[in-house]
């Protein structure tokens, strides 16, 4: 077999807890991409997009990779979620052959802006297209795509940030798109970004009141069909990095 490129990484860490989406509360090993094709006007994770900090990433092999994810945990397997930046971005196939074969499964959350062949193997997909607060544009046909390279449906789930009444009409345009998958919604968590690649501690104020506001969208609009959850890894360490 020909290995794949290597993978830009940003950075790895865990054993912690999924903090959001389908496997919330589940514990976790994060694989953190480096570089992305999106720049959301909120992201929280800039020192895993903006190519200002590339000199941070390292360039990992699968087995390298792999073999600090085997040290964090013990060599106990569990849950790998792979995420970025964009981790789509990212040759991940081998890795996740290597991982499987080792009984670790996998998670990938992304903005469904660019479909792999790979998706195919990932044990959950999470994508999150990115509503209008964020300055950026869907593209419809890619976001299918990337459901149509994951195969099975029952693996899918949708993920959309809700900052405000515009972002939550696009989270019901997406839910209406893709009826048969389930759809979580997330208040949107928004900080400056600090000099040091770090971000500020998050307006918890804000936060809450943005979840109180969503949980109560949803059910005056009876769309029963939506989990509403926070970012629990913000809730706990604020934005922290590796957590």
């Amino acid at each position: 077999m020909t290995l794949e490129a290597n993978i830009r990484v940003s950075e790895i860490f865990g054993p912690t807890i999924q903090g959001e989406g389908a496997l919330i509360g589940h514990p976790t090993v994060f694989v953190r991409t480096g570089g992305c094709d999106y720049r959301c006007s909120w992201c929280d994770t800039l020192h895993a997009v903006d190519s200002a900090y590339r000199h941070d990433w390292k360039p990992m092999s699968a087995e390298a990779i792999m073999a600090e994810v085997e040290r964090l945990t013990g060599g106990k397997p569990l849950v790998v979620s792979l995420s970025g930046g964009n981790p789509a971005i990212q040759p991940l196939g081998d890795l996740i052959d290597l991982g499987h074969s080792k009984g670790y499964s996998f998670a990938l959350e992304t903005q469904g802006s660019l479909a792999q062949h790979w998706f195919a193997d990932v044990d959950v997909l999470t994508l999150s297209p990115k509503p209008p607060s964020s300055g950026m544009t869907t593209d419809w046909q890619a976001l299918s795509e990337c459901m149509t390279a994951a195969g099975l449906p029952d693996k899918i789930a949708l993920k959309v940030v809700v900052f405000d009444d515009v972002d939550y009409a696009y989270a019901q345009e997406v839910a209406a798109r893709y009826p048969s998958l389930p759809v979580f919604l997330q208040p949107g968590n928004h900080t400056p970004p600090h000099p040091d690649g770090e971000t500020a501690a998050p307006d918890m104020e804000g936060i809450m009141a943005r979840m109180r506001w969503l949980i109560d969208k949803v059910a005056a609009d009876r769309w029963f069909e939506a989990t509403v959850l926070p970012q629990l890894h913000v809730l706990i360490w604020g934005n922290l990095r590796g957590v």
